[in-house]
């Protein structure tokens, strides 16, 4: 039957913890020709029109009170995926730092890919001073026309023969500093969470293979493992999935108990802990990093801070994918189980600290969602539907 769960969002914090310095087990040299600066940075934020209708989104600008070793940066980007907006964000906060960035952009800049976000606004990207460019990131050095750089974040190869032409042009240019976007999804499922870094991954995993290849090609390198994030400009559905029911006060389905943790990060927290790596290089050589906020909440809690963000009550209604012969990973957007995990080695390392706040994030995207009318879209749920007539569970009409 239906549940209405009334009680808060969970929400679980990580205590301080001390981390070693982790690396591969066959780690290359440290590079300890670039010494670690640091700025004192400044956010604001502005409304700003978007190309979508008449929509506003919420842009914003880092400034730099003081630049030490401006580097010129350059990012390879994914051009699809949950990952896409990483690459936006860190260019960002990296211009507002004072530094040269180059965007690399995987395919057409004419492809209807890039009318969808983040890629819509990279207009911002140019008018902040960086520089857009597409192209095959395995023509690399013919795509930049030759230029040259200090630092590489690939945020695009997610197997060994895609991220290898990267790699190797890299070495071959002379880049000081490899950084690379992982997966938290690489980490074998524990009886006990949270994931650390240095616990066992998967083998078979190809961010495995790449993660090994940048510690044995590299001198400085830096990889981070993100989990689920949200932000302006992501174009995965994560909170939307379940605005898309709230507001049209639809039951929101959740396998297993709800009670399952997880980690769910600004995508901005993920900007700043890159940025700390190329402002502090000697301190991220050869290390690992968990891409993530330093909270963790449970699959009930976030329904329930959705609905909150949203001005609404939430119904939410547990079910047995394997009992209903669903499939979850069709149904939900989150794994069903606990995956969660802690940015240890970024805090002990970097000194970075975490400004991901779910109560007010969400509040900037529901206005954003209901700015852009998708809560006036025709949807359909037909999963849903399956779900709910095995539960007998009544939808209204």
């Amino acid at each position: 039957m239906a549940t209405l769960l009334s009680s808060s969002p969970t929400l679980f914090s990580s205590s301080p913890h001390h981390t070693p310095r982790l690396s591969f087990s066959s780690p290359p040299p440290f590079l300890s020709s670039s010494s670690p600066f640091s700025s004192s940075l400044s956010i604001s934020t502005s409304a700003a029109k978007t190309s979508i209708g008449s929509s506003q989104h919420r842009s914003w600008i880092v400034k730099a009170s003081r630049v030490v070793d401006k580097k010129k940066v350059l990012i390879v980007n994914i051009n699809s995926g949950g990952h896409a907006v990483i690459g936006f964000y860190f260019a960002k906060e990296l211009l507002g730092s004072g530094h040269d960035v180059t965007v690399l952009t995987v395919g057409d800049q004419g492809s209807d890919k890039m009318k969808k976000p983040p890629f819509d606004r990279f207009g911002e990207i140019v008018s902040g001073g960086g520089k857009t460019v597409w192209g095959d990131p395995a023509d690399v050095g013919k795509v930049i026309g030759g230029e040259g750089f200090d630092v590489v974040l690939e945020n695009n190869g997610k197997d060994l023969d895609a991220f290898r032409p990267v790699a190797d042009w890299a070495k071959g240019s002379g880049v000081q500093q490899l950084l690379y976007i992982s997966s938290a999804g690489i980490y074998k499922p524990t009886d006990e969470p949270p994931h650390v870094e240095g616990d066992v991954v998967k083998a078979d995993a190809s961010h495995a293979g790449v993660e090994e290849y940048i510690a044995q090609s590299f001198s400085s390198w830096a990889i981070f493992r993100p989990q689920y994030m949200i932000g302006s400009g992501h174009n995965k559905d994560c909170e939307e999935w379940f605005f898309d029911r709230i507001v049209r006060d639809r039951p929101v389905p959740i396998p297993g108990s709800g009670i399952q943790l997880t980690n769910i990060s600004h995508v901005r927290d993920l900007s700043s802990m890159l940025t700390l790596a190329v402002q502090k290089p000697t301190a991220a050589s050869g290390n690992i990093f968990n891409c993530v906020s330093d909270r963790a909440v449970t699959l009930n809690g976030f329904a329930k801070l959705c609905a909150q963000a949203a001005g609404r009550t939430v119904n939410i209604v547990h079910y047995d994918p394997k009992a209903i012969g669903a499939d979850s990973k069709k149904a939900f957007p989150f794994r069903n189980t606990h995956f969660y995990a802690e940015p240890r080695a970024a805090k002990d390392i970097l000194g970075w600290t975490s400004s991901t706040n779910l109560v007010e994030d969400l509040k900037e995207r529901f206005d954003e969602y209901v700015r852009i009318g998708r809560d006036k879209k025709l949807i359909k749920f037909e999963i849903d539907d399956k779900i709910l007539e095995t539960l007998k569970v009544p939808v209204a009409v």
